[in-house]
């Protein structure tokens, strides 16, 4: 499901000018990055993208839909947003509440409902705390709660806003299944991050944002190979082009398989 983005601007009340004049295109099954420093537009853009804030100027379409004819509940039919902090989003008495909440709005029969939580638990490896309450659980794991619960709604765009923040490496690693499993059903991921190591490795396009604008949107190596590109949105190139420019090696590698073979062509 294509979404399309065509010259949009959004002014807070505040008067601070969160977008100006953005236009982008995410195709069906794509996977993107949007990265950038803070207040540089990034979730004010994504939050768009399910009517939870409204162009002022321009135009938003989710495949056939013009967005803004649609209520966001219509929209999260069609877009799965994952919120940075789970607690901005986490409700329901039980893990099991919460997950089952979307898929029940959207009217599914019960059989089905309880066919998509049982297989959004286990994909975040919640299936052990499903009749927890939410709150009894670490940070790290209500945000694996607010991310079965989009999965739950089966939508074919998915959001995740900071997806990283608060999680340690076995976190990252089951985030890192998830994405991989959401990438090989066909879904279109949009993934907000200051984690330029964690998106080199699994986005295939990177947008730079700076002031409300986008400043680049190009193959995620090529972006993240400029140097002076990314310090004009106060971000550092990742840790493995850095560690393999020090070391003479010519390939951008995305993961430390890779930069291995660069390493080992560079010894032969």
């Amino acid at each position: 499901m294509r979404i399309r983005v065509e010259a949009v601007s959004f002014r807070y009340p505040s008067g601070v000018q969160a977008l100006q004049a953005v236009s982008l295109s995410l195709e069906t099954g794509e996977t993107v990055a949007v990265v950038g420093e803070n207040g540089a537009g990034k979730t004010t853009l994504a939050r768009h993208l399910n009517g939870l804030l409204r162009p002022q100027t321009g135009a938003i379409s989710i495949g056939d839909w013009d967005a803004r004819q649609h209520t966001v509940a219509q929209l999260s039919s069609r877009v799965g947003y994952v919120f940075q902090s789970p607690d901005d989003q986490l409700f329901a008495r039980s893990v099991r509440e919460e997950v089952a909440f979307g898929p029940k709005n959207l009217g599914w029969d019960p059989g089905r409902v309880r066919e998509s939580v049982d297989w959004a638990l286990a994909r975040a490896g919640l299936s052990g705390s499903a009749g927890r309450h939410p709150y009894d659980l670490s940070p790290s794991e209500r945000k694996f709660v607010a991310l079965a619960a989009t999965l739950a709604m089966r939508t074919p765009i998915v959001i995740l806003d900071e997806p990283t923040t608060g999680l340690d490496a076995s976190g990252v690693d089951r985030l890192t299944g998830i994405v991989g499993a959401l990438r090989e059903a066909g879904v279109s991921l949009l993934v907000i991050s200051h984690d330029l190591d964690f998106c080199i490795e699994h986005v295939e396009r990177a947008l730079v944002m700076t002031q409300g604008r986008i400043v680049a949107d190009g193959p995620v190596k090529e972006v993240f190979l400029d140097p002076q590109l990314l310090a004009q949105a106060q971000l550092r190139q990742p840790q493995l082009i850095r560690l393999a420019r020090g070391l003479g090696i010519g390939s951008a590698p995305s993961s430390v398989e890779e930069f291995i073979q660069g390493y080992r062509r560079q010894r032969q």
